[in-house]
């Protein structure tokens, strides 16, 4: 077959962006106290012709029902341009002109950076005692103003202050996102009024990745494999350069000056990930290499000392193999088992099920949050409250969740949390583990060596508190730092306008996807995050994949590391389209184009 190209290139197209007052009306809602308008939004006429075979999410990531988008046509020619100008979104930040806004949902602070000319600012003081109740050998690090070096570089800038008490929301992705007080009595920073972007800037947004900036088979690049990883801002580039260009050091292993910094740096990054999840305490987040090693841990750690023989292990129907292998790994060396929480034809857990598979014999709970395959947004909430009724544990996977909606795991009340860091724009190879404290402190080791202890003898060995005893080795320091500017990033873009302007994406690709002739969508939940997965009878999916490749378009083909669910539709694989708020109206355009003249040759 021959190869189909797109003229003219629409990435180059820049007209007014016409949804711009429906995303400037989401982000009303969402700010202003969840209080609606007096007037309503005018819609886009709809296509008289498009009738879905199935009706498009209702509400995706947990915008409001009420909310109505705009009908869009559906055409075998290339939609016009959408891409255009910028929307008016604060950011989830306080706005400058109005001091009375809520405060940012997980506000942050900047990393340490101490300086060549100041005395002392950057040698370590302290020492450690084998057997102490001190996690660093050096002392708790300090946290110190940044002052960059330059000031064009899109990092936050923070001052100190305790922010007003925000307002209370009606909104799925807002609901209990109050960030907690600092267990270590550091009060939560207010945002800079300089600092944070005043609306949503898509080209300026884009303009931060340069991977997004290159031509693939002559054809601009659109990305669009957002759920197996994402692309990663100038500033995450900047930092990890950074730091193996000045401040490159182990941690915690010397007096010098270089190994101050590079402590300071890493532990800066543990409280920026302890903000990012709304956890209580930085001595919560234990950094691994990402959500599989995090499940990994808690299994083997964790499920060695509680779970034994004749004990129930329970995940659902939409896991990830990820939170799958481990617990039966666990199963296998400890005699319990596995059961599954089934979900229906649209991809939701059907959670009526739920009580009778909570029993006396289930030991733990491990859920996602979102479906990597399908998108599915879990209610983790009523999951983790039915456990919790009957004592029993939950891990949440939120590799697929961090990207899209706030977390907050204390309201959420999560006794696990998993993310990785590269699915938030951050480097590959490392992400977080959260644990509560108490739980933390009562598992074993899972791996040893350095740093993990206090005291070795060759009678005995005298571990480390959490989370340093889980952190044995040299940790991917570089990561951090990297993971660190990747939240700040997002912090800065604002994770609740984040969720609104990819809501309003998907919203506006659903329906055209749906139409076009003979395509089946795969998961089709209400309450879903930005995955369009799909398959075309009669077309393989590696052969979707790579026509769309010969476009420039990027997605991922393939059964996601997710079988178990894409077998219950009858399907190996499917073809998986997912979105990240650096993408545009525009190339959802090119992607429904591309799919048309597919299917049209």
């Amino acid at each position: 077959m021959s190869d189909f190209r797109l003229e003219p290139d629409l990435l180059h197209e820049a007209p007014a962006d016409p949804f711009a007052d429906i995303i400037a009306k989401l982000a009303n809602e969402i700010f202003n106290e969840g209080r609606l308008p007096a007037t309503s939004v005018d819609t886009l006429p709809s296509s008289e012709q498009f009738q879905p075979p199935v009706a498009p999410p209702t509400a995706v990531a947990g915008v409001p029902s009420n909310f109505s988008r705009p009908s869009a046509p559906t055409s075998d020619a290339a939609p016009a341009s959408s891409q255009g100008s910028n929307v008016d979104l604060s950011g989830g930040f306080p706005s400058s002109h109005n001091p009375d806004a809520p405060p940012p949902v997980h506000p942050t602070v900047v990393a340490a950076e101490p300086h060549e000319d100041s005395p002392g600012s950057g040698t370590p003081q302290g020492s450690h005692v084998p057997g102490s109740s001190d996690s660093h050998e050096f002392g708790e690090p300090t946290f110190k103003t940044w002052e960059r070096r330059n000031p064009e570089q899109p990092h936050s800038l923070w001052e100190t202050g305790t922010p007003d008490s925000p307002s209370e929301n009606d909104f799925y992705f807002l609901q209990h996102v109050t960030p907690p007080s600092s267990a270590s009595g550091v009060a939560f920073p207010r945002a800079n009024a300089s600092a944070p972007f005043t609306s949503f800037d898509i080209e300026g947004v884009r303009r931060d990745f340069p991977a997004l900036h290159q031509r693939v088979n002559g054809h601009p690049l659109v990305w669009l494999d957002n759920a197996a990883t994402t692309h990663k801002p100038q500033a995450v580039l900047d930092a990890t350069s950074s730091f193996y260009g000045r401040d490159n050091s182990n941690i915690h292993r010397a007096a010098h000056t270089l190994a101050g910094r590079s402590t300071e740096l890493f532990e800066a990054g543990r409280e920026k990930v302890r903000q990012f999840l709304g956890a209580a305490d930085k001595k919560e987040i234990v950094f691994v290499r990402g959500t599989t090693e995090g499940i990994n841990l808690v299994a083997q750690s964790w499920g060695r000392k509680n779970v034994g023989a004749g004990d129930e292990i329970l995940i659902s129907n939409l896991e990830h193999h990820a939170n799958i292998v481990p617990w039966q790994f666990l199963a296998e060396q400890t005699g319990a088992s596995l059961r599954v929480i089934p979900m229906n034809d649209r991809g939701e857990l059907i959670l009526e099920e739920l009580p009778k598979l909570l029993t006396d014999k289930t030991k733990i709970v491990s859920v996602t949050q979102v479906s990597n395959a399908l998108g599915t947004i879990n209610p983790v909430e009523e999951i983790i409250a039915l456990a919790h009724a009957r004592g029993i544990p939950v891990l949440v996977d939120g590799a697929q969740s961090t990207p899209h909606i706030p977390i907050n795991v204390q309201a959420m009340d999560a006794d696990f949390f998993v993310f990785s860091g590269h699915k938030v724009f951050g480097p590959t190879g490392i992400g977080a583990l959260y644990g509560k404290s108490h739980l933390l402190e009562e598992m074993p080791p899972w791996q040893g060596g350095g740093h993990m202890i206090k005291d070795v003898t060759f009678e005995r060995t005298v571990y480390n508190h959490a989370p340093e005893k889980f952190e044995a080795g040299t940790p991917d320091i570089a990561g951090v730092v990297g993971l660190g500017a990747a939240i700040d990033y997002m912090f800065r873009v604002g994770i609740p306008a984040i969720a609104a302007y990819e809501h309003s994406l998907l919203e506006y690709a659903t329906p055209l996807l749906h139409g076009i002739p003979g395509l089946r969508p795969i998961g089709t939940a209400h309450h879903k995050a930005s995955v369009l997965g799909f398959v075309i009878p009669g077309i393989s999916n590696e052969k979707i994949a790579k026509h769309l490749d010969q476009q420039g378009i990027a997605v991922r083909g393939g059964h996601h590391c997710a079988m178990p669910a894409l077998r219950h539709f009858g399907v190996e694989s499917t073809v998986r389209p997912s979105l990240a708020f650096y993408n545009t109206f525009a190339e959802v355009d090119l992607l429904i184009a591309a799919l048309h003249q597919l299917v049209r040759h």
